[in-house]
């Protein structure tokens, strides 16, 4: 089977100039899908629903944020602009729990084409789903969204199995407390299927080891920042009888590279 983890970005870069993510999607071709930043607009493009409907998938969508895109924004050559992690991107903006920096209010004034709508986690799979549901991991005090677990029991040709859909906190915020939350979880999974666990993790995998013990790498890549990768932080981790045959990313104009793995349950 195929499994892909993509943060999307919500379909646009930094300056809120569109990209190619549901274009790319498509094009992998996956078994499984594991979705960071999916927007559904409130009156426009729903990403959910159109890659279920042209990719024949099921799954569940964990709303984190409600939240505004930019969707004709102009800017440099830049994916972001300069100092955005520190003073806010323009592509994108989250008001729910945090104020907008006056960078962002003064960017967002100027603005016309701002769409309302629902940012979240997504998963999606052409296999039989067994049960899928999701489990809250709550929000930090730093953060602006709410953090999630999309848990999905699947099969394929007789053979059922775990898999847990995360977007994790930066470690800026606090992100082990959540890790802490996960590992909890994880003990309360039937012990005797296997599990894969896929997302957007923000974090490298030596931490990981330590915040999340017991999984092993099933796909290796630099996946951050997209122009220019130098890190991983993107993962696909399993537990039990998982094989990988190869694992590569693809560029779809996100921030992050999409992450792919091919993999056997012996």
């Amino acid at each position: 089977m195929r499994v892909a983890t993509f943060n999307l970005h919500a379909g646009v870069d930094g300056w809120g100039r569109p990209t190619r993510v549901l274009e790319v999607i498509k094009e992998l071709d996956a078994d499984v899908l594991i979705l960071p930043e999916l927007w559904r607009a409130d009156e426009g493009p729903d990403f959910y629903e159109d890659l279920k409907t042209s990719l024949h998938l099921e799954g569940a969508f964990a709303p984190l944020a409600h939240g505004e895109r930019v969707t004709s924004g102009v800017g440099g050559p830049t994916w972001q602009p300069r100092l955005g992690h520190f003073l806010g991107e323009r592509g994108l903006f989250f008001s729910g729990h945090r104020s907008l920096t006056k960078v962002q209010l003064a960017s967002r004034a100027q603005l016309q084409h701002i769409e309302p709508g629902t940012w979240g986690l997504g998963f999606l799979t052409r296999l039989a789903i067994e049960d899928v549901r999701v489990v809250s991991l709550g929000r930090l005090p730093r953060e602006r969204v709410q953090r999630a677990l999309v848990v999905a029991r699947l099969r394929e040709n007789e053979r059922s199995f775990y898999v847990l859909a995360i977007h994790g906190a930066h470690l800026s915020h606090g992100s082990h407390r959540q890790y802490q939350r996960v590992s909890q979880f994880v003990k309360t999974l039937d012990p005797a299927l296997p599990v894969l666990i896929g997302g957007d993790f923000n974090s490298w995998r030596p931490l990981l080891r330590l915040l999340l013990p017991g999984w092993h790498t099933l796909a290796t890549g630099r996946t951050w920042p997209a122009p220019r990768p130098h890190s991983q932080i993107d993962h696909i981790l399993g537990r039990g009888p998982w094989k990988s045959t190869q694992s590569f990313t693809r560029d779809g104009g996100s921030d992050h590279l999409a992450l792919v793995a091919d993999l056997e349950l012996r």
